[in-house]
């Protein structure tokens, strides 16, 4: 059976975003569930309201959230530390620093177990809860302690790892989407990945996707030029970006290790057209005749959904479902 999840975040509730709080925010997270699983969805995610930045509307939250709680953090960014940011080359699509790295780097403020606990507290069922990349957040640093971007990286990782320790969820996701336009840092990436990984013991899974800003796509790549990247991480299944991008792209899967489960994006969360049941039956169908029976073991949207409205949201999970379902001759 072809198994049905989403990626990670939702669109915050207005009556959130105007009143929040923490019974609000355990509302929200109780109603993203129940909704999820009313639709049919075999794993669901908590919505990460609580990691909603109004501040930072191009990522939602899902830098700051994890930087700026660290032990060893700045988080004022001064004009010299600006400028210094500016003059590296790996992050052009963000101007400002997320943080600078004065310090060795630890927990600090740092709690996914207090989060991972209130979505359990109302998940209903077994659920996904998902972290972000170490290669993806030591991207966003300036750092002026280890001086070795490697090292920053692999520090960054053991942090997240002492954090998915124990954490009371059914699987664990690690978010990358700056990984697919720099594959020539792939071995870095995969190590930090795999440490984290390695720390949790539940059903592990590693999303990848090209960027997703204002539904513009941020990295240049392909998926071919990351079959050893992905080949190597120590993960039960993968969570792919294919809906939005191009047909010949699928055909390199057939690369990746037998034994990483293919889970494949045939909704697209750059557009507001909502696809039908039968447009996600044939989308299935295409990979399965490029891959194999059996090779696909999940089917998602191509990222979160927090920049959509909730209207156009539901009705893509409502598709994504019916469509599988469909091939499925159910």
């Amino acid at each position: 059976m072809i198994r049905t999840t989403t990626v990670g975040s939702y669109p915050v509730p207005d009556w959130l975003a105007a009143l929040p709080s923490e019974q609000a925010l355990i509302d929200a997270t109780r109603m993203v569930f129940a909704l999820q699983r009313q639709l049919g969805i075999d794993m669901p995610v908590d919505g990460e309201f609580y990691r909603f930045d109004v501040n930072h509307p191009d990522t939602n939250g899902m830098i700051e959230y994890f930087v700026r709680p660290m032990s060893g953090m700045r988080t004022v960014v001064g004009r010299s530390d600006h400028e210094a940011f500016a003059a590296l080359s790996r992050m052009r699509f963000r101007s400002k620093a997320a943080a600078v790295v004065e310090g060795e780097l630890g927990e600090g403020g740092l709690n996914l177990l207090a989060d991972c606990e209130r979505a359990a507290a109302v998940a209903g069922g077994p659920f996904k809860f998902t972290v972000t990349s170490p290669y993806m957040l030591a991207r966003t640093l300036l750092d002026k302690h280890y001086g070795n971007f490697a090292d920053l990286t692999m520090a960054i990782a053991g942090v997240l790892a002492n954090q998915v320790k124990g954490l009371p969820c059914d699987c664990l996701q690690v978010d990358e989407a700056n990984i697919p336009g720099n594959p020539d840092d792939g071995a870095l990436a995969a190590e930090a990945i795999n440490r984290v990984l390695d720390a949790f013991e539940g059903e592990k899974a590693v999303h990848l996707c090209f960027g997703n800003y204002g539904g513009q796509t941020i990295q240049k790549g392909e998926w071919k030029k990351l079959i050893g990247f992905l080949n190597s991480l120590r993960t039960d299944h993968l969570v792919l970006e294919l809906a939005h991008r191009p047909a010949d792209d699928l055909e390199a899967l057939n690369d990746v290790d037998p034994r990483i489960k293919l889970g494949l994006g045939v909704i697209d969360v750059k557009v507001n057209h909502v696809e039908t049941p039968e447009e996600v039956a044939r989308r299935i169908q295409r990979i399965e005749a490029a891959l194999g029976d059996g090779r696909l073991g999940w089917v998602h949207p191509d990222c979160g959904f927090w920049m959509l409205k909730r209207s156009v949201a539901d009705r893509k999970m409502a598709a994504l479902v019916k469509g599988r379902d469909l091939h499925e001759g159910r």
